[in-house]
């Protein structure tokens, strides 16, 4: 006798092979964290974002200011922050980058110690599907897929900004002006960026000399010893573009140890407008600071929930600067957050 099979059975029949079928779904998708060959993504609505960041070291005032800047936007974003400092070395970021794929992290962000040198780490990041923002510093690899976004300063602007304060205030009609150069860490975007902008700038007037220029690595100490040999080698130095902060602190150092007396003797210009060397401007020690704003955090954490979520973001984002003269700065110092 042939079994008949009633409507409401074949209705919990076909209600049970839905449900297997979308646990399969569920375990296929579960497995792989985000996009790409089995890497990033922010998994559930509940889990956090995890973003792995590799910043450059704690050589000066602005790196430390930049680094409190991300660390308290990732906690105050809800971002769960992997931190790598890199004490100055590209294999150190290098070997914290492939950590970060290797934990499948679903951000990858850093400042790169140096502008060469980072497709093979990009593609490998790449092949794994997480997206990579760049921060503060640029690198100069001709593929631009290799990273979503840059996040920072024009160097080269900042450059020039310095070099058409120096034409605007020093004069050179009467003869050449000496100029030495304190450059940062040989091989950065900032050091590359911040000497030709003023390079282009001064190239105005041949009156105006670039008679020595070398890197101090953005360190204080590095400005100091620096400082010393310039002013043992050149003894009419008028003029002093250094390209960080910390070394014109430096600098100075040397300078009054010399017996000279910074700002008046010798014209110090500087970039990034620091606590320390925004007093030295309002104090005359410094005549001329171009700003670099360290604080970039709330912008990273808004770019690495974008990129996460798989949004397109702009390819640049330039930090909104400005600069700062004697009055200016001591204005300025009593709301100074860095």
């Amino acid at each position: 006798m042939r079994t008949t099979t009633t409507l409401p059975a074949l209705r919990r029949t076909a209600a049970l092979a839905a449900t297997a079928v979308a646990a399969l779904v569920l375990a296929a998708c579960g497995g792989g964290g985000g996009g790409g060959d089995g890497g990033g993504g922010a998994g559930a609505d509940s889990d956090p974002i995890t973003l792995g960041f590799s910043q450059v070291g704690a050589e000066s005032g602005w790196r430390t200011a930049n680094t409190k800047s991300v660390q308290e936007a990732a906690e105050a974003a809800g971002i769960d922050l992997k931190f790598s400092d890199a004490q100055q070395k590209q294999e150190n970021q290098i070997k914290a980058i492939r950590s970060f794929i290797q934990q499948r992290v679903d951000v990858i962000a850093f400042s790169p110690v140096v502008e060469s040198g980072w497709d093979t780490v990009l593609m490998e990041a790449k092949r794994a599907g997480i997206p990579v923002i760049l921060t503060d510093r640029a690198v100069d690899s001709e593929d631009t897929s290799l990273y979503a976004t840059f996040l920072g300063s024009d160097f080269i602007e900042e450059g020039r900004k310095a070099g058409e304060w120096l034409l605007a205030n020093v004069d050179a009609s009467a003869g050449p002006v000496n100029i030495v150069e304190l450059q940062g860490t040989t091989g950065s975007a900032p050091a590359i960026d911040r000497q030709k902008g003023f390079a282009d700038v001064i190239a105005q007037n041949p009156n105006y000399q670039v008679i020595a220029s070398q890197t101090g690595d953005f360190t204080r100490s590095g400005g100091r010893q620096v400082m010393e040999a310039f002013l043992k080698a050149h003894p009419d130095i008028d003029v002093l573009y250094a390209h960080n902060d910390d070394m014109g602190l430096g600098a100075i150092e040397a300078i009054e140890a010399a017996g000279k007396v910074p700002g008046q003797d010798i014209k110090i210009i500087t970039v990034d407008a620091v606590k320390d060397g925004m007093q030295a401007l309002a104090d005359g020690k410094i005549n001329f600071i171009v700003e670099c704003n360290p604080l970039l955090g709330p912008q990273l954490m808004d770019l690495v929930k974008k990129v996460a979520a798989g949004e397109e973001v702009p390819a640049r984002v330039v930090t909104e600067e400005t600069t700062f003269d004697s009055a200016a700065a001591k204005a300025a110092l009593p709301s100074r957050q860095y």
